[in-house]
């Protein structure tokens, strides 16, 4: 059947020993993987029992057995194996790894791949199975001829008489007891031990011992497993009966670590389990793709779940959708390179909302192949952690972007942080942090000794007026100041001083007063121009009547004309009175154009000052100028003052109201009047009017003067409204020329020169108002 070597017959015979004198099984057990092991077809023999009441094969006592099974060891079963052996006589390993069964997970991590297991039983009362690991050459015909010879071998044998002495080398305790319970011999190991413990042999058995060796025989089985105690020491010993001979073999072992390690275990476990079900942490274990195995009690408080509900969930559900693949990504990796990974993350309470956990995870690995074939991990919620630390966040940025000094002092009087306003008001840097003394005067410095500290610790808080130093520069700058105590966490007591620059404030009530100055300025300005509109309607009625009469005398004046002459120059009957009569008409001309005149400007100026609509028209502005200048020209002769023209040719039109542009050309002109005869009162001066197209688009006019032109004073408030050098004037001209150019969209400003003072306005040639 197969090749053996001289090895093999031995312990063939010495197996079959073991079992014609019952010995226990789980030496049977050890003879039987010796055996197999000797054989050149097998690589590693393994004995395993069934154990009905746990559902699962275990290894033999003693034995070097496989290595456990992944998952939780209390849910494991092999009820789908032996249901499998029950009709078979051999089955492969490769069958056997893919049933659903704790031994599979068991082969699996002691990478054994080519072999087979064989349903044998070494006693009738306890099935079991012989798991081999085979070499590659081993065939199937041999493994059915191996089965059927070790399962005849294994039937019950005839009880050989002095099969005690078999056991004489046996190295447990072994004693043979007569029929009322008395040793009547013992083996060397138990010689040995009595000899340690200076004691006989009735001594280290059982108090009942006789009585338990009187119910041995009479019931024909073994009473296995009674515990004797001996001092510290404790023993178990079973009792074999011998019905032929009237004997019975008591074979003891030294249990001693082992139950002080069973109980050792038990109260690991029961701590363990006292833990879990009472930490407010989360344990949890995982499949490698993060599937719920089992989880503590703590997830119902934790995630609103009972674990029974979150067995077979998979854990990124539970993340936030915007973080599943990543955590999941990053876990695993962390997990199959160091096996231990820490994260952070958002997860979904069962009632919808989301909470901070943080989570540290170990990974478990197979014995042989270091695959990762469980996670561990422990969770806690640290979301008012986070909150806490949110708002800690928020607070530091509020105080960092504070337009108020803020600076933490300590009790030693040294900054420990001065936010960004204090660092640059006070040029002061982190490294190292100045002392209060180096920041206050002397005598504010006083003052907070004396009664700062004591006000804020008693009061929670102080104020006072101070002066703070900026930096080396030593320049001090008055300050609001507010001192508050605090404690930390520690009981540590520091405080903290919140400064606010009174320089600044200072510095808006004045231009706050100047804001009420030009609102009460404005007022004025609004009642100059109801009155003005109030003016104007009754200037109206006297302007009307000065043209309808000068109208009248110019008609009077022409009925005297002659009617012997053509010519329409010569009047009356006396010609010698035609020349004098000619200027009476012309000055009744000018009088009656000078009215119609004044009326239009006062009725555009009421629908300027009321915001009425303007008559905008394309207007020739050399043609404008040099209407404006015929106003002015009676008056400029008669003070030897010329007006040069310096126009440029070819100028686009200007969509503007002609009267009003007329108007504020008039106002130019008669400044430069003004300016010019102050400064040459009896001696001929000039005034010159230019017009060009500047680059951006805009008609700039020009007025320059000969005067003494302005102080700085002057030139600054020339255009303020009642700002006026005159001694007569009432400050509203040029204010109101200026409110005219800016109400076309343009600009009306002063420029000094050497010789006198340039007027001049910007004018846009776009508009954005109705086209005529």
């Amino acid at each position: 059947m197969m090749d053996q070597d001289n090895t093999f017959p031995l312990l063939l015979r010495n197996w079959l020993r073991l079992q014609q004198d019952r010995m226990p099984r789980s030496q049977r057990a050890a003879g039987l993987c010796r055996m197999m092991a000797s054989t050149p077809e097998v690589r590693r023999a393994f004995y395993l029992f069934w154990q009905a009441d746990a559902g699962v094969y275990d290894d033999a006592e003693g034995q070097a057995g496989l290595p456990p099974g992944p998952g939780d060891p209390f849910l494991a079963s092999d009820h789908a194996l032996h249901q499998r052996l029950a009709g078979e006589t051999a089955l492969s390993l490769s069958e056997l790894r893919v049933l659903p069964c704790w031994l599979a997970g068991r082969v699996r991590r002691a990478a054994l791949h080519h072999g087979a297991i064989l349903p044998l039983s070494l006693d009738d009362d306890s099935p079991g199975l012989l798991l081999l690991e085979l070499s590659p050459h081993c065939g199937s015909q041999w493994l059915l001829s191996l089965a059927a010879m070790l399962n005849q071998l294994a039937r019950p044998l005839p009880h050989r008489e002095g099969a005690f002495a078999l056991l004489s080398n046996d190295p447990q305790l072994m004693a043979v007891l007569d029929n009322h319970g008395q040793a009547v011999d013992t083996n060397h190991a138990l010689q040995q031990w009595l000899g340690e413990h200076h004691i006989d042999a009735g001594t280290c058995l059982p108090i009942n011992h006789q009585a338990l060796a009187t119910a041995c025989l009479s019931q024909g089985r073994a009473i296995v497993d009674v515990e004797a105690r001996l001092g510290d020491r404790i023993l178990l010993w079973s009792f074999i009966p011998d019905l032929p001979g009237q004997r019975i073999l008591a074979r003891g072992r030294d249990a001693t670590e082992q139950l002080r390690n069973e109980k050792a275990g038990n109260r690991a476990r029961r701590l363990y389990r006292l833990i879990t079900e009472n930490t407010t942490d989360l344990i949890s274990r995982h499949t490698p793709d993060g599937v719920f195995l089992d989880a503590s009690p703590a997830s119902w408080g934790l995630l609103g779940y009972w674990p029974e509900q979150l067995r077979g969930t998979a854990v990124r559900t539970l993340f936030h959708e915007q973080d599943r693949e990543r955590l999941q990504q990053q876990a695993k990796a962390a997990l199959e390179e160091l096996g231990y990974h820490t994260m952070t993350y958002q997860i979904r309470h069962r009632r919808g909302h989301y909470l901070w956990f943080e989570t540290a995870s170990h990974a478990i690995r197979e014995t042989y192949t270091g695959a990762v074939v469980e996670v561990v991990s422990v969770t806690r919620d640290i979301t008012a952690r986070v909150r806490a630390e949110e708002n800690r966040r928020r607070l530091a940025e509020v105080v960092e972007a504070n337009t108020d000094l803020v600076l933490f002092v300590g009790l030693d009087e040294r900054l420990t942080y001065a936010n960004r306003a204090a660092r640059e008001a006070l040029a002061i840097g982190p490294d190292p942090w100045p002392d209060l003394a180096e920041l206050f005067a002397a005598e504010d410095i006083r003052r907070l000794r004396e009664q700062g500290w004591n006000s804020a610790r008693e009061q929670g808080v102080w104020t006072s007026e101070a002066q703070l130093r900026a930096g080396d520069s030593g320049e001090s700058f008055p300050v609001s100041l507010v001192l508050l105590a605090h404690r930390g966490a520690g009981n540590d007591q520091y405080y903290s001083l919140v400064a606010r620059d009174m320089t600044e404030r200072a510095l808006r009530e004045a231009q706050q007063r100047r804001h009420q100055n030009e609102l009460a300025q404005s007022s004025r300005l609004i009642a100059m121009g109801e009155l003005a509109s109030g003016i104007a309607h009754e200037i109206n009625q006297p302007l009307a009547a000065i043209s309808n009469y000068a109208a009248a005398s110019l008609r009077h004046l022409r009925s005297l004309q002659s009617p012997v002459h053509d010519s329409p120059t010569e009047y009356g009957p006396a010609s010698a009175a035609g020349p004098k009569i000619e200027k009476v008409a012309q000055g009744l001309n000018r009088i009656s154009e000078h009215a119609h005149h004044a009326s239009e400007v006062i009725r555009r100026l009421r629908a300027f000052l009321r915001k009425g609509q303007r008559r905008l028209e394309a207007l020739d502005i050399n043609t404008v100028a040099n209407q404006a200048i015929h106003l002015c020209a009676w008056e400029a002769e008669s003070h030897r003052i010329t007006i040069a023209r310096q126009f440029a040719v070819d100028l686009p039109p200007l969509y503007a109201d002609r009267i009003l542009l007329e108007q504020v050309l008039v106002n130019l002109l008669r400044n430069a009047l003004d300016a010019n005869r102050e400064r040459w009162p009896e001696q001929p001066s000039e005034i010159t009017v230019a017009t060009l197209r500047a680059p951006d688009n805009f008609l700039v006019i020009r007025v320059i003067d000969q005067g003494a032109g302005a102080d700085p004073e002057t030139l600054k408030h020339m255009f303020t409204p009642f700002y006026t050098s005159k001694p007569d004037g009432l400050g509203l001209g040029l204010s109101m020329s200026r409110s005219v150019i800016e109400g076309l969209g343009g600009e009306l400003n002063a420029r000094l020169l050497e010789h006198g003072l340039e007027l001049y306005c910007r004018l846009p040639l776009a508009h954005n108002e109705e086209t005529p």
